[in-house]
């Protein structure tokens, strides 16, 4: 089987329940034209995968594996989540349940404040970046599922701004535009974002 046989099923299935996400996806697959129908898990009465790997790889991988199995349908899944170097990586692979419940973004910023707010130096910034793995199966036992990484770089500000956008967009500032990723449209920052890029990175792996 070729590394894109899947696109000959027909079907996809996204493996996401967050909104905010499957949003974003929508727009960046309908930018891709591809000749194959998306379908979110939850229209497929799929639930989370439990999210017990160690990595944004591992996880990727489970929430791929767990919707294909489920669904029959190959299926592509992301992990993705905002890493602080001065906090040793975190939030990371925790992002969407820093603060205990799963995918409550306002607990989740302020605790992400409250962190830093410590080892907050006069003047200077405080580093961050959003990552995003997808991971693509074509069936639940494929022993080489595809990988696409995407890093978006920026700082982490001290109060949030915008009102776009999902998760730690409120925090996340991009010095070269001056702007927080939660002012931007969803076009300029699919555009360039770590889940933009991942889809890139997709997209060229079809073009092979």
């Amino acid at each position: 089987m070729s590394a894109n046989a899947w696109l000959s099923q027909g079907t996809l299935v996204l493996a996401s329940n967050n909104k905010g996400k499957i949003a974003e996806f929508e727009k960046l697959f309908a930018e891709l034209q591809l000749p194959v129908n998306v379908v979110p898990q939850g229209q497929l009465n799929i639930e989370d995968a439990v999210e017990d790997g160690l990595s944004f790889v591992e996880n990727a991988i489970i929430k791929a594996r767990h919707a294909s199995r489920i669904s029959g349908k190959p299926a592509i899944a992301d992990d993705s989540g905002i890493c602080v170097p001065v906090l040793d990586g975190a939030p990371g692979i925790y992002s969407a349940r820093f603060a205990g419940e799963h995918g409550d973004d306002a607990a989740n910023n302020q605790k992400l404040l409250e962190k830093l707010k410590p080892l907050r130096k006069d003047g200077e910034t405080i580093e961050g970046m959003f990552v995003c793995v997808l991971a693509l199966v074509q069936h639940a036992e494929d022993p080489l599922p595809q990988i696409f990484q995407g890093i978006w770089k920026g700082e982490v500000l001290e109060a949030a701004r915008g009102e776009n956008g999902f998760g730690y967009d409120p925090l996340f500032w991009l010095p070269e535009l001056g702007i927080s990723s939660a002012e931007m449209s969803k076009e300029e920052k699919n555009k360039i974002s770590h889940r933009g890029q991942a889809m890139q990175r997709f997209k060229h792996s079809l073009e092979k």
